[in-house]
């Protein structure tokens, strides 16, 4: 069935509705990639809905031990709740070299994996912990390739580590080496399905830029595909602007985790070197003026690649050739994991 609307309603009698969670798989119509969770949440207090759109690949899980009843499901149950007593934290015993696994049942090409900490208790334990992606079950999965090592994540935070396409079936977070507990209260995946070209998550808002060479209007930017060949008619692009920018308006103020850019392919990559990539709710200088994310070194012709902002907060997102005249293209962007922040 096709729609954009999802409504639950009890017709017919004066009720009360409760819904403790809704799961909805999909496809994007017109489109391959499976959405794989949408969380719709409603608090009373707010006019109307917000919209929490959060990449769970939910797959069969593992780990090297359990303690207690701290299974490893708790890490993919859509729930960052960080205080181990509040149920929601997978939890290995004193094990050497603990490890939680991720089976995704299928190979995937990984952007992003979000780990939140525990809060309550020896946010330290997961320090030199490891990310490994890759197909084989060798050392139970755990001699896959390196994503990331985590050298630190604070009491009770989330934090966004880039994997830029990495292909596996098997996500792995182990702590080599030593003997120790491992606890994590939730693990975000955010990819595609390999050979497959469309975003599983997309953000939709205003955009503008700086200026607009021919046709390359600043939409094509966010029209959720990743052609980067420029005749193909899917980039943005400026004219040779002194500091070119792009900007997107989400219309509310997110908590971003990450921002993937798709570089084009057919020319002149080089040009995105040293962009940045800035987040805020100001629109001094066109939003160029907002705290930055990340500097843009460089990004191979045709590749995306993705760049972690930590749950950086803004309405705005500016990609911005700061300090030079320059053409800016963007083939696209995607933004990932963005929560409505309510005051």
């Amino acid at each position: 069935m096709e729609g954009r609307y999802i409504n639950i309603v009890i017709p017919g009698r004066t009720e009360y509705l409760t819904l403790c969670e809704v799961e909805v798989d999909g496809t994007l119509s017109g489109k391959s990639c499976p959405i794989l969770l949408v969380c719709s949440t409603f608090n009373e207090h707010i006019m109307g809905f917000g919209v929490l759109l959060i990449i769970l690949l939910l797959g069969q899980v593992a780990q090297s031990s359990t303690y207690g009843n701290a299974k490893p499901e708790n890490a993919i149950d859509g729930n960052r709740a960080s205080n181990y007593n509040q149920g929601s934290c997978a939890h290995t015993n004193n094990d050497l070299n603990p490890w939680w696994r991720l089976d995704l049942l299928k190979t995937y090409k990984i952007n992003t994996v979000t780990i939140t900490n525990r809060q309550d208790c020896c946010p330290e334990r997961i320090n030199g912990a490891e990310i490994r992606i890759g197909n084989s079950l060798n050392d139970n999965g755990n001699a896959n390739p390196r994503c990331a090592v985590i050298s630190s994540i604070a009491a009770g935070a989330s934090q966004t580590f880039a994997c830029n396409g990495m292909e596996g079936r098997y996500i792995n977070i182990v702590i080599p080496g030593r003997t120790e507990y491992l606890t994590l209260c939730e693990v975000e995946v955010d990819g595609t399905l390999s050979g497959k070209s469309c975003p599983i998550l997309l953000v939709l808002g205003q955009v503008a830029q700086s200026s607009t060479y021919g046709n390359a209007k600043p939409e094509n930017a966010i029209d959720g595909n990743r052609a980067s060949n420029y005749n193909q008619g899917s980039c943005a692009h400026t004219n040779n602007d002194l500091n070119p920018w792009w900007r997107l308006d989400l219309l509310k103020t997110y908590k971003i985790n990450t921002v993937t850019i798709t570089n084009r392919q057919d020319c002149c990559p080089e040009r995105i070197n040293g962009a940045e990539i800035r987040i805020g709710n100001s629109l001094n200088d066109n939003g160029n003026a907002n705290p930055r994310c990340a500097v843009i070194s460089s990004i191979a012709a045709g590749a995306s690649q993705t760049f972690a902002c930590n749950g950086m907060e803004g309405r705005y997102i500016n990609i911005v050739i700061p300090g030079r005249t320059e053409y800016l293209t963007l083939c696209e962007v995607e933004v990932d994991d963005p929560h409505w922040k309510f005051t």
